[in-house]
Parts: C-alpha cells; structure tokens; sequence
C-alpha cells in the first residue's frame, strides 16, 4: 500500500489521532478543533499556521482516499472528523502511537519516539519500540516506517514515516537490517532529545487521477447536499420558533 500525503494531509492525520489517543471525551473533532490541534506549537514540527480553508480542503483530500470519515454526533450540529487508520491496517495501539509521532514531528530516534508517546502508551524499554518500529517496517500491509542512516556526530539513527515521499536528503538503511546493529546504537535516552533544524513546511500536490478526481466531485457534491440539508432544517426550525411569537 503506497501513499503520497502531502504536509498539511500528514499534519491532520497525526493530529487527529493524537487526540483520538490523549483525549477522547472531545473526539472526533469540529473543523475549528482540528485546526488549532494543527497548529498546536507543542509537539509539532514544524509549527504550522493553517487557515481554516487549507485545511478543509486537505480534509476533502483524505475523504476521498477514505483516510478520514466526516462525522455527526448526537447532541451536536456541528460536522465532526475522524481518522480512519483502521482502513490502512489493524494497527496495535503502540504501533499507532508510534506513527502518531512520526506523523507529527517527522523522523526521530527510538528513543525520542519512547519519550513522546508517554501520553498514549507505555513502552518499558528501547527494545520495545524498536520490535514496534520492526512490526511496522515488515508488516503485512506494506512497510509503513523505515530506518534512516545515521546522521554526522550522531550515535542513534532515526525512523521516519511513509506516509509521504522521503526528502531528498535521507538516506535509508535497508529495512531488513531495521534492529541488527540496535545494540550498538542503544544510548541513554537522554541523548536521543537532540535538536533538530526546523524546516518550513512544503505543500507537495498530487496531480489526482482521473478516477480519483471523479471520486473526489461525487464527495464535494454530497458534502454540498449536506449543507443544503442543513440549512433547510435551520430555516424550518427559524420559521417554527417565530411562528410561536405571531
């Protein structure tokens, strides 16, 4: 299974599983929520700073490659969305809050990766995040993470996603050696946390294929029936509550 998600389309979905995962009382998420769960300045690399139409139309994006489902829950008349990862592969939580992170601050180390996803899971040692980063990188489904080479000076290697097209700089070791020298590579955690240049985030637009471009007006065109829905409910709900004080 091959992806090609461009930063703001990887930005959402790692959103929207971080707070499926941290905070599920207020999941799924309005339009304004997943927003501002974008352009949250913690746990972000980079910071973005989304309007709400970008996003939207990202959101339209996912919908059509059925990555995200648009949602309406009981009690609320506000359109919600919600992940739907469970398309792509039956992912343990530990491998979802792997890929969480990956999605949302690109490539780290196992040890970084063991730190940042303290709120989701728990994972006892480096070892235990290394056999989740192998699951991912041999699964059944396609490789979904890789090992990327040692950078200069550095002692650990890093993991990134594959979600999204690699960047030209990375190298990759090849994923069948993804734990053989992990022994060798295992440091104090603490120096994992080493930071990394900041990179301004680049919209990289897929040209959408024929078939897809008709999947993705049969779901605008729907998304619009929607919205005339709706407004013809408030309209009718607007006539009846006048009509109470004629």
């Amino acid at each position: 299974m091959e992806f090609n998600l461009n930063p703001v389309e990887i930005r959402i979905l790692g959103s929207l599983i971080e707070k499926q995962m941290t905070t599920p009382d207020t999941y799924p998420l309005t339009l304004n929520s997943l927003v501002n769960a974008c352009n949250q300045k913690s746990n972000r690399e980079p910071v973005m700073e989304l309007d709400a139409e970008t996003v939207e139309r990202a959101l339209d994006r996912l919908r059509a490659d059925q990555l995200v489902w648009q949602v309406k829950t009981q009690g609320s008349r506000a359109l919600k969305y919600e992940h739907n990862m469970h398309k792509v592969a039956d992912f343990s939580t530990r491998q979802l809050a792997v890929l969480c992170m990956l999605l949302l601050r690109g490539p780290q180390t196992a040890g970084e990766l063991r730190s940042r996803t303290a709120r989701m899971t728990e994972f006892n040692a480096l070892q235990a995040v290394e056999h989740t980063l192998q699951k991912l990188a041999d699964h059944e489904n396609g490789s979904f993470v890789v090992k990327l080479s040692r950078r200069p000076g550095h002692k650990e290697s890093r993991y990134t996603h594959l979600f999204s097209p690699l960047a030209p700089s990375d190298t990759v070791v090849d994923t069948v050696d993804l734990a053989a020298d992990a022994g060798s590579e295992i440091s104090d955690p603490g120096e994992s946390a080493l930071p990394r240049d900041r990179v301004e985030p680049v919209e990289r637009i897929r040209p959408p294929e024929p078939e897809e471009q008709e999947l993705r007006i049969e779901t605008l065109e729907k998304r619009v029936e929607e919205l005339y829905a709706e407004l013809n409910a408030l309209k009718e709900e607007f006539l009846e509550f006048k009509g109470s004080f004629e």
